[in-house]
């Protein structure tokens, strides 16, 4: 059984945050630099953007991962760090290099972290007094626990966080998040971090395989602008204190009940990330059955959640099949009109090529709903695959028009 309970990545042994606001920001009651650590050593895997163009903290965090051993995350907000040459990426190189005589461990067992606006050198001034600060201020009380959540925001409403415990192994294993993420949302990994620590004993390759199969099916299956970024993050760190049987590909049930209840973490900061998706009235998941393949599904699920013309149509609570049955007849899949079915939440309204006419006060009443579940069969096969979106609003047009470089 998974049990959710109070806490985040301070939530499992061994693990301690401690952010400040160095003045990155402007409100200085937001804070916008601190730290993730752990009193012992960790396994570690990290997923990066597949963007080509990348910040200078994924070049210095995807080299520290390679070899496996990670015992702090340092991340700041509102300078992404992203575009700034050489000395970006010295920039971020001192960040590890301060984090670590901080925390008394090596440079190379520091990830880094930056989110923000593209195209500007970080105030080393500012993030050296703050990576001293957050160092200072490291614990695993409540407050720890919010003030991080809080300290990775941007354009993000509300913070994200999460941690769960499961008997695995004979001993309760813990599992705690945080993540940001509002706009600029495409995964392939977009402008989002997730940072996952565990108390778990896990093998290094066991929790390499987790944590992908985790997030194909959770951060590579949301999206709110289609546009994907330069500087996102998915990293998990498992230090063993829990003392559990340790979790190998062998050990199948342990390794069944630690997936499920990594998934349920992932799912779940996958989810609030699109429902604070920037300007966000309407909670939609796309539903796509009947395809031939996972890949054909996935593809026409993008593609009608990526579709600005169905996305305005869910804001202004209009059932426009037409839009969504056309973006799913441009995404490059093979499909047959006269067997496609559509429904929105499961009333049908289109159906073999045809519009179908449900009673009005039914659909109305529909559309009105904060979520809005979509589902286009296609009749050609077996497979399926589901998506998380969002509306798009004036807001969302409001947010980035007013969002300057």
């Amino acid at each position: 059984m998974i049990n959710t309970i109070p806490g985040n990545v301070i939530a499992p042994k061994g693990f301690k945050a401690g952010s400040v606001h160095c003045g990155l920001k402007r409100d200085k009651r937001n804070h916008d630099i601190g730290i993730i650590f752990s009193e012992q050593p960790c396994k570690a895997v990290a997923l990066f953007t597949t963007n080509q163009i990348v910040a200078a903290p994924i070049k210095q965090s995807r080299n520290a991962i390679q070899n496996g051993t990670v015992q702090a995350i340092v991340v700041n907000s509102g300078n992404a760090n992203a575009c700034t040459g050489k000395k970006g990426e010295k920039d971020a190189e001192t960040m590890a290099l301060l984090a670590s005589k901080h925390l008394n461990i090596k440079p190379d067992e520091v990830l880094v972290a930056s989110t923000g606006i593209i195209g500007h050198h970080l105030p080393m001034a500012k993030i050296k007094s703050g990576i001293s600060k957050s160092s200072e201020h490291l614990g695993n009380k409540n407050t720890h626990a919010i003030n991080i959540a809080k300290a990775i925001m941007t354009t993000d409403l509300v913070h994200k966080h999460i941690a769960v415990k499961a008997k695995i192994g004979g001993k309760e294993v813990t599992i705690g998040a945080i993540a940001k993420g509002s706009g600029m949302i495409s995964p392939n990994m977009a402008t989002m971090f997730c940072f996952i620590t565990t108390d778990a004993a896990i093998s290094l390759n066991t929790l390499r395989s987790c944590i992908k199969k985790s997030t194909e099916s959770s951060f590579n299956q949301i999206t709110v602008d289609g546009h994907m970024s330069t500087s996102d993050m998915v990293a998990i760190l498992a230090n063993g204190m829990a003392h559990n049987r340790a979790i190998t590909s062998s050990t199948k049930s342990d390794l069944a009940l630690f997936q499920e209840a990594l998934d349920h973490v992932t799912l779940k900061m996958a989810k609030e990330i699109v429902k604070d998706g920037e300007g966000a009235t309407k909670f939609v998941q796309i539903e796509i059955h009947e395809t031939k393949s996972i890949s054909d599904a996935k593809k026409i699920a993008r593609t009608i959640a990526e579709s600005p013309l169905v996305k305005t149509a869910i804001n202004g609570e209009d059932p426009n099949w037409g839009r969504i049955v056309s973006a799913a007849g441009y995404a490059g899949v093979t499909l047959d009109e006269s067997k496609l079915k559509l429904a929105i939440n499961k009333i049908t309204i289109y159906k073999k090529g045809l519009p179908v006419t449900p009673a009005p006060n039914k659909l109305n009443s529909a559309m009105k709903k904060k979520e809005i579940t979509i589902q286009l069969h296609l009749g050609m096969g077996n497979k399926s695959a589901t998506l998380w979106t969002c509306d798009l609003s004036k807001e969302y047009v409001k947010i980035n028009a007013d969002y300057h470089t």
